[in-house]
């Protein structure tokens, strides 16, 4: 007898199950494929196990992970030093001239100041809790609190607990002090080992990782290495020169004006300044400025302020935008919540490489995104705040020639 008119039609099959309802009365069958589900069984078990190994890579194997980013990086930032040297040169020995005088560098700093630095950074960690009080009782007394300096200590580690493990730590005897050195030079070895090699075989390991591209694809993969390299190295290579002008003049200056703990607190400020965006600036010279005025010479702070403020504004006038001409700019917002992302992954360190990171996933966001042109409105709307700008640009220009600020510039 035929099936009822309106109604769908029935599919038999021997591997039919479940059938389900039909709105109009019917009912329809399901065919269940066993290559089907053996094939979904498959890339849910690979899904897992690819999630596993992520687990694995970020929990039991992140210090090689990131010693091998650091390593990258490391290397990338050499990169124009070691091109110019390769003209020349194999581009091995290149490398071994390029780390060799960094390392030379290194001990001689180390040997000029190594022993002055350990010595200013001792006094400095065992003078903490002396400034945290009087900080703490300035606070109280100011505002009318009931902060306990203990609690402060132990939230930020410098209780007495934690003072007395890392003494305890550091004079853990002759076998600990071995087990340390040791520790270190395997952890230099490695890095510098794993930088040499992605520095002096990058032409080839650049090929090598090309061939397991498909053809179509390899255009993309050789714009996104020289985009690395050239963007992320710029940006990196900039940070460094930056925070060592930053603080080898702050170290100087407090130097000269008699700030104790001078040569920890410039090497402080040029790399939390350089190295950490947005607010890296006022937390790079808030802590010399409160040693400053919390010393027997409270001036010192005061110096201290005048000096970053004037040696920011040579900074942002002059010295960043040649040295960062080819770096890739990021955002503020941008920057800040890449080092919060960064530290909580790998802590300090992650910090300290998610802005280069962030800087490359931008720039090649920066090629491949597909741009469309803003409606009339929008676009009207931009227009208007641009000239805005202008015109405040050019009044503050004014106010500088009427001053005579641009008289003495241009003299």
């Amino acid at each position: 007898m035929g099936s009822p008119v309106g109604a769908p039609s029935v599919t038999s099959s021997t591997r039919t199950t479940p059938r389900f309802g039909w709105p109009g009365g019917g009912r329809v069958s399901v065919t269940l494929e066993p290559r089907g589900v053996w094939r979904a069984a498959l890339v849910i078990s690979a899904v897992v196990l690819l999630f596993l190994f992520v687990q694995f890579l970020l929990e039991d194997g992140g210090s090689v992970l990131f010693t091998l980013i650091m390593a990258w990086l490391a290397s990338i930032a050499m990169e124009p030093a070691v091109s110019r040297l390769a003209r020349r040169m194999p581009r091995g020995i290149a490398t071994g001239l390029v780390m060799l005088g960094l390392l030379i560098f290194v001990v001689l700093f180390l040997a000029l100041f190594g022993r002055l630095l350990a010595d200013q950074l001792v006094q400095l960690v065992q003078s903490a809790p002396d400034l945290v009080d009087q900080v703490v009782a300035w606070v109280n007394r100011t505002f009318d609190m009931n902060i306990s300096p203990a609690t402060v200590l132990d939230q930020v580690g410098l209780g007495s607990a934690q003072i007395a493990s890392l003494a305890t730590n550091l004079a853990g005897g002759l076998l600990g002090i071995i087990a340390s050195v040791l520790g270190a030079f395997f952890s230099m070895f490695t890095f510098g080992l794993f930088t040499f090699y992605f520095s002096a075989d990058a032409p080839r390991l650049r090929r090598w990782i090309a061939r397991l591209v498909p053809p179509r694809s390899q255009e993309v993969f050789i714009t996104v290495w020289d985009l690395a390299v050239a963007k992320t190295g710029g940006y990196v290579s900039a940070r460094i020169i930056l925070a060592a002008l930053n603080g080898g003049t702050t170290a100087i200056f407090l130097m000269i004006i008699g700030m104790p703990y001078w040569l920890p607190l410039g090497i402080w400020t040029g790399v939390v300044a350089q190295f950490v965006p947005t607010i890296g600036t006022y937390i790079a010279i808030a802590l010399p400025v409160l040693i400053g005025l919390l010393s027997p010479d409270p001036i010192d702070g005061v110096l201290a302020l005048i000096w970053a403020l004037i040696y920011q504004q040579i900074e942002n006038l002059t010295l960043e935008p040649r040295i960062s001409a080819r770096a890739v700019d990021v955002h503020p917002a941008m920057s800040f919540a890449a080092v919060m992302l960064g530290a909580a992954l790998f802590g300090v360190a992650g910090a300290l490489v998610a802005v280069p990171i962030a800087a490359l996933i931008l720039a090649l966001f920066e090629i491949y995104s597909h741009k469309y042109d803003l409606i009339p409105s929008l676009a009207a709307r931009e227009q208007a705040e641009a000239a805005r700008e202008d015109t405040y640009e050019q009044a503050v220009r004014d106010r500088e020639l009427a001053a005579g600020y641009g008289d003495r510039e241009t003299s």
